[in-house]
């Protein structure tokens, strides 16, 4: 497991995306085309796991939950999963640790890349990626 403690002046709701996005970005440099795929989510509130015919997606009620958990300083819990590759990721106001299985050296890349993403006001996330996680926007 890798972590990382930063300072951020950006907002929540765009933390999270450009999280998950640099996760999975940095996951398919080893799983190639493989589908991403939100397996859990966990906060203070409730553990959210997708439906049987449905993906887990960020829907507005649940990125208000996690959104509040960020702003009382709360850790939100995360578990993806990109071909043979599984993900556990837990994001703070403050921290953020990552953990796979199959290839370690992913975890060095995506600190390395939030290390110079974090502190921006304005992340980088590709445009595409974000209706793929989110089920309208």
């Amino acid at each position: 497991m890798k972590s990382l403690e930063y300072e951020s002046k950006m907002d929540n709701k765009k933390k999270v995306k450009m999280v998950t996005f640099w996760v999975n970005r940095k996951a398919a440099r080893t799983e190639g085309c493989a589908p991403f795929l939100i397996k859990k989510i966990s906060t203070s509130m409730d553990t959210h796991l997708p439906d049987k015919t449905k993906l887990l997606k960020f829907d507005e009620k649940l990125m208000e939950e996690i959104v509040a958990d960020l702003e009382d300083n709360k850790t939100v819990k995360f578990n993806f999963n990109i071909g043979e590759e599984v993900l556990d990721v837990s994001l703070s106001n403050d921290s953020f640790s990552v953990s796979v299985i199959k290839s370690p050296e992913i975890e060095d890349e995506i600190i390395e890349k939030l290390e110079m993403e974090l502190p921006k006001k304005f992340p980088s996330v590709c445009d595409s990626f974000t209706p793929r996680i989110t089920p309208h926007e």
